[in-house]
C-alpha cells in the first residue's frame, strides 16, 4: 500500500506508479472526500469544461474554423433567436 507525506504548504506527492496507472498529469484536479475519523478518499475529477474546451478546440482546428467565425455565427444565431422570440424589434434595443 503506497504512502504519501504532507510537505510544506500542505502539498502531497502521489506515487509515480499511481500517476502512471491513472494517467494523472500535473495540474489535474482531484477531489478530497473526508470520510471521517482521519480517513480520506481522493477521487480523480477531470473538469468537464476542460474536456469540452479541448474537444471543441480540436474540432475547430480540424475544420479550420477561426474564433472570429464562431463569434459571428453566435451573434447571428442570437439575433435570430431574439427576433423569433420577441418579433422584429430592433436588435440590441
Amino acid at each position: 500500500m503506497p504512502t504519501i507525506q504532507i510537505r510544506s504548504k500542505g502539498t502531497i506527492t502521489l506515487p509515480a506508479s499511481l500517476r502512471k496507472k491513472y494517467k494523472l498529469k500535473e495540474g489535474e484536479v482531484l477531489t478530497l472526500v473526508d470520510l471521517g475519523e482521519g480517513t480520506f478518499l481522493l477521487k480523480h475529477k477531470a473538469s468537464q469544461v476542460d474536456k469540452l474546451s479541448k474537444h471543441v478546440a480540436r474540432v475547430l482546428k480540424e475544420d479550420n474554423v477561426s474564433p472570429d467565425e464562431i463569434f459571428k455565427t453566435l451573434d447571428e444565431e442570437h439575433k435570430k433567436y431574439y427576433e423569433e422570440k420577441y418579433g422584429k424589434k430592433e436588435w440590441g434595443s
